[in-house]
């Protein structure tokens, strides 16, 4: 696969959500092709705001968690490592209960960076959020942004 430095195998990516965020939120890598990777994340009280929709920052932690997988599989990891530098995200539609699913697909892989277009959707099929995220692609043994 032209995308994957790393075959994504979906049972070890759930593996590595086990005493995270990603595990708290039920979070699950779905599926992936030659140009995306999928995941979903629980739609209840786990993940609601006070007024019993799906809270912004659930929204975002699914996309940064999608997005910065993503790009660690398009990685050499024996060289290089990804933090996020910048993740923003456009709400567009309020989800109460059921699972949301986060598309990732790449718009910039390059030397130093890489930036994620991430789309999240209800069971329905519509469009719930809009995120981007921008990975910052470091050399091993050199500290990261926020580390300098």
């Amino acid at each position: 696969m032209a995308l994957w430095q790393q075959i994504p195998d979906l049972k070890q990516l759930n593996e590595t959500l086990k005493n995270t965020i990603g595990e708290q939120l039920d979070i699950r890598f779905e599926s992936f092709d030659d140009e995306s990777i999928s995941a979903s994340m629980a739609v209840d009280p786990r993940t609601h705001q006070p007024y019993g929709l799906l809270h912004g920052g659930a929204s975002v932690v699914l996309a940064e968690t999608l997005g910065s997988t993503a790009s660690y599989l398009c990685i050499d990891s024996s060289k290089f490592y990804c933090v996020g530098l910048e993740v923003n995200a456009n709400h567009l539609r309020g989800l109460r209960s059921g699972r949301v699913t986060a598309v990732a697909r790449a718009v910039h892989l390059g030397r130093t960076t890489h930036v994620w277009d991430i789309r999240l959707s209800g069971e329905d099929g519509k469009p719930s959020c809009i995120s981007r995220l921008t990975m910052a692609i470091v050399p091993l043994g050199e500290k990261g942004p926020a580390q300098r």
